[in-house]
């Protein structure tokens, strides 16, 4: 036999070996009935139109004063979106194990004081790069158009299809105890050592729409990269975020962020890879801070099918 077909046959093997492996029956049941699950959690959003930024500076409620400090939101602009289909649940530590066996990669291993928070019906924390491949995935598994949702498709669904609401719970308002975790939750959490049940993906009322826990429950990401001044020239209809970029947009706030840190027009941002380094303090050192603090156990997602409605 020629040295080529010795390679070629070694590779065929390889290659059989592998796929056997990643075809195993129990992962094979288990990745069918999460490709079922998902699609039971879809919600289907109306597309429209809404003033996408910082609505404090025209809503009466607010007293015409923005809601947050940052300047990257400030601007508001006129959206106007098609109609999508949204996660109502953020990816957890259990769905996402099923994916990684299904690829023959490795689990998320999670370090330090964030370890408390893998549990399986926590949302799953990992990079914006890991976030995309799974919904890459499921496009893949499922011959939909699954995509980690554009900047302006969260806010609009965040805020209940566009209405001037600072949180995106049961109606808009934060009361900690009834619609987000309380002080002693999240005390008894973080600092005790607790179980994580304040954290649990639908562990406090949806949003009208059906959606849970929107930057409620840990930084999601979106598919746009980060631009500071982006809102001042976004297209009006079915805007993507800038062309290119060395950071993506991040929305909601952490597990334990402050009320501002959860406002539904609050903005973030982070590598892709989560990488950091000393220039992300140099225009704001207050996120900088704030950043270098950051971990990644706390930066999840949710996925979006991009098809009208069925």
């Amino acid at each position: 036999m020629k040295p080529w077909s010795i390679l070629a046959a070694i590779i065929s093997l390889s290659l059989t070996a592998c796929g056997q492996s990643n075809a195993d029956p129990e992962n094979q049941q288990a990745v069918d009935a999460l490709i079922k699950k998902t699609k039971e959690n879809l919600v289907y959003v109306k597309g429209g139109s809404f003033q996408m930024g910082d609505f404090g500076q025209v809503d009466s409620k607010a007293g015409k004063l923005p809601y947050t400090y940052g300047e990257d939101n400030k601007h508001l602009h006129e959206v106007t979106l098609d109609g999508y289909y949204m996660a109502s649940r953020q990816v957890s530590y259990s769905d996402f194990y099923v994916y990684t066996k299904s690829m023959g990669q490795p689990d998320v291993s999670i370090e330090g004081f964030g370890a408390r928070f893998q549990s399986p019906n926590v949302p799953v924390g990992v990079s914006w790069n890991q976030a995309h491949d799974y919904c890459q995935w499921m496009a893949e598994k499922t011959g939909r158009p699954y995509a980690l949702p554009t900047e302006a498709q969260w806010e609009y669904a965040a805020r209940n299809r566009g209405e001037f609401w600072p949180y995106a719970t049961d109606d808009g308002t934060l009361e900690r105890g009834k619609n987000a975790p309380s002080k002693a939750e999240i005390r008894k959490t973080t600092v005790d050592g607790a179980a994580p049940k304040a954290f649990e993906i639908a562990s406090i009322p949806a949003n009208p729409l059906g959606i849970y826990q929107m930057g409620l429950n840990g930084f999601e990401w979106v598919n746009d990269w980060y631009g500071k001044d982006y809102y001042e020239h976004s297209p009006e209809k079915n805007p993507m975020g800038p062309e290119e970029g060395t950071e993506k947009v991040l929305r909601g706030g952490g597990f334990s962020a402050s009320d501002q840190g959860m406002l539904t027009v609050y903005r973030s941002k982070a590598k892709p890879d989560l990488t950091r380094d000393a220039s992300d303090a140099i225009d704001n050192p207050r996120l900088g801070e704030m950043l270098s603090t950051r971990a990644p156990f706390e930066t999840t997602f949710r996925c979006v099918v991009n098809e009208p409605v069925r």
